[in-house]
């Protein structure tokens, strides 16, 4: 009996220790798997905060501006985008947010919030950052964390938490060159000036995204995942030539900084498409560095800034008279040394006693006295129709933002005094595009056609529809005035009889005109003693290939049209001439009296 009790009681303990065993393993076991499964409390935050839905962008790729070559004026190229996980960097964010600051010129406290976002795994630090400088960032974070981690008083956490992905970074291949119109983007991406902004909804494109879920800060291959793939945005080709804007530019500079002056324009224009071929603004600026620049360079003087056009406008005048049959190059004018009008004095730029011009030797001489006499013929309206329908008073719609009207006053307003100044090009207001235009017209035998920027057609911002296809024409005067006005226009740069000898070119017959016109200052809004000098011409003057306008602003050497203007005017045309292989007409130049 007591043999059979101790067996019992040896079963019994030996129960209870397996009970025990099994107990203890599935203890241990059940901890682990609530542990993988993410129940453990201390583990259970930093899962949650592993843990979601990340969404990435996909860039698109701005579209490039091309010149009419294919040249790129601007690029998009592959740049770095980078990004943070805050999981990692909050530990360190203080010491990160100092060297991205220091390496990217981010602002410290914008790039500390984002490091040490609570429940995030991902957060854009910089867009747009080329690969070179975001390789070094990336090194220097790493580097600054890694001694971190090292001092004993810091947790090891792995360090790092900064990375980079793909990005489209904006850059200017040509620097300088057109970037007056091309424009820039500001270093958040958005478009600040130029085409950039003009035709932004075309460029710009739309950025897709890639979007899926994450778990201890994995990717989840089962989880969900989408991708919205991006639209590139479309290129934009120019009617502009860049090796001849670059050229054109530089004879500009030299022009604006021989005379000391403030600035100046060039508009190289196709005399039968109204295609620009070149726009050049001094002082200009590197797209790539914009922020160099003073605010007031960073668009076109072209098409922004108004001025007077002065004595180029004498050739619209001249072609209305002529136009309507009530002159001809070769009427007799007693031009008096003053002209009183009303309550003025109407003087020319050189003194004289009384002296017999005929009508091409006012053009040859630029006399505002011969002018305004001559203009006096014709009633103020029908000037005013004129010089409308040469395009003042009125955009010309070429596609960049900011372009202004120019000033045409209402004839209604006009005093006799008025018609006699606004005749010779003092009291109305143009923009260097709008005068170019307006001189094309004659070069084109009377036609007025709108003048291009855009190959094909374009929608703007604002939603008008330009370009060449798109471009416009009318009638302004007759082909037979616009070849009388031609003609007196090659006695400007003729040596003997004009004012602007150094415009000719070579082996070419030239046409054109000088101006000069007092400036209205910005702060008494009266003639404050500057002038504004230019010279417009055409050339071969009896079959016109190409019509160039320079305009400069307020030089200080006491230059005028013919002297700084007429000079520039002939490297640009005899350099355009060049390189269309625009062979001379072969043909007599204009001789017409100048006295009687």
């Amino acid at each position: 009996m007591s043999a059979r009790r101790t067996q019992s009681q040896r079963s019994q303990w030996r129960l209870r220790v397996t009970m025990l065993v099994i107990i203890f393993i599935v203890t241990v076991f059940g901890t682990r798997l609530m542990q993988l499964q993410g129940l453990d409390p201390q583990a259970y935050a930093a899962k949650a905060a592993a843990s979601g839905v990340v969404s990435v962008p996909l860039p698109a790729k701005r579209g490039q501006i091309l010149d009419r070559t294919g040249k790129a004026l601007a690029d998009s190229i592959d740049g770095r985008m980078l990004i943070a996980d805050p999981l990692a960097t909050k530990p360190y964010a203080g010491a990160i947010a100092g060297v991205l600051s220091k390496e990217l010129g981010l602002d410290y406290f914008d790039v500390l919030a984002k490091l040490s976002k609570p429940n995030s795994r991902y957060q854009y630090l910089a867009r747009r950052v080329p690969s070179t400088q975001a390789d070094a960032a990336i090194a220097a974070v790493k580097a600054t964390v890694k001694a971190l981690i090292q001092d004993p008083k810091r947790k090891a956490m792995p360090f790092g938490g900064v990375y980079s992905q793909p990005d489209v970074l904006r850059t200017y291949p040509t620097k300088d060159v057109a970037s007056n119109i091309v424009g820039f983007l500001k270093d958040d991406g958005t478009p600040a000036a130029g085409l950039e902004l003009a035709f932004n909804s075309r460029l710009a494109g739309h950025d897709g995204a890639e979007t899926y879920e994450v778990g201890s800060g994995h990717r989840i291959p089962l989880g969900e995942n989408s991708t919205k793939a991006p639209v590139d945005g479309e290129d934009l080709r120019l009617t502009i030539d860049s090796d001849l804007n670059w050229y054109a530019a530089r004879v500009l500079r030299t022009a604006v900084q021989s005379s000391g002056s403030e600035s100046g324009s060039v508009v190289v224009m196709n005399s039968k498409t109204g295609e620009v071929l070149a726009l050049a603004d001094y002082p200009s600026f590197d797209g790539n560095n914009p922020g160099k620049t003073k605010a007031a360079d960073l668009g076109s003087r072209a098409i922004s800034d108004v001025y007077e056009p002065g004595s180029v406008e004498k050739v619209l005048t001249v072609s209305a008279l002529l136009d309507q049959k009530l002159v001809t190059p070769r009427t007799k004018l007693k031009v008096p040394p003053t002209l009183p009008v009303q309550d003025r004095v109407i003087h020319d730029w050189f003194p004289h006693d009384t002296i017999r011009l005929t009508l091409a030797g006012v053009i040859a001489r630029s006399s505002n006295i011969g002018t305004a006499m001559a203009a006096s013929q014709m009633p103020a309206h029908q000037l005013h129709d004129y010089l409308s329908a040469f395009g003042l008073g009125q955009r010309t719609n070429i596609g960049l933002g900011g372009e202004s009207r120019g000033i045409l006053p209402d004839y209604r307003s006009w005093q006799p005094v008025n018609e006699a100044t606004i005749a010779f090009g003092q009291g109305v207001s143009v923009n260097a595009v709008q005068m170019a235009a307006a001189v094309n017209t004659i070069a084109n035998k009377g036609e007025y056609v709108s003048p291009s920027l855009i190959q094909g057609t374009a929608t703007t911002a604002s939603g008008d529809k330009v370009g060449t296809d798109t471009s416009t024409r009318h009638r302004v005067i007759s082909p037979a005035a616009a070849d009388q006005m031609s003609r007196m226009m090659e006695m400007v740069p003729n040596p003997v009889t004009g004012t602007a000898p150094k415009a000719q070119v070579t082996g070419y017959r030239v046409a054109g005109k000088t101006g000069t016109a007092q400036r209205v200052g910005a702060h008494c809004g009266c003639y404050d003693g500057t002038f504004t000098v230019s010279f417009a011409g055409f050339a071969p003057a009896d079959d016109p290939a190409f019509t160039v306008y320079v305009v400069v602003q307020n030089p200080r050497n006491g230059g005028g049209g013919g002297s700084i203007g007429g000079p520039a005017f002939s490297k640009i045309m005899r350099y355009l001439l060049s390189r269309y292989a625009v062979a001379p007409t072969n043909t007599k130049p204009a001789h017409l009296p100048i006295q009687w």
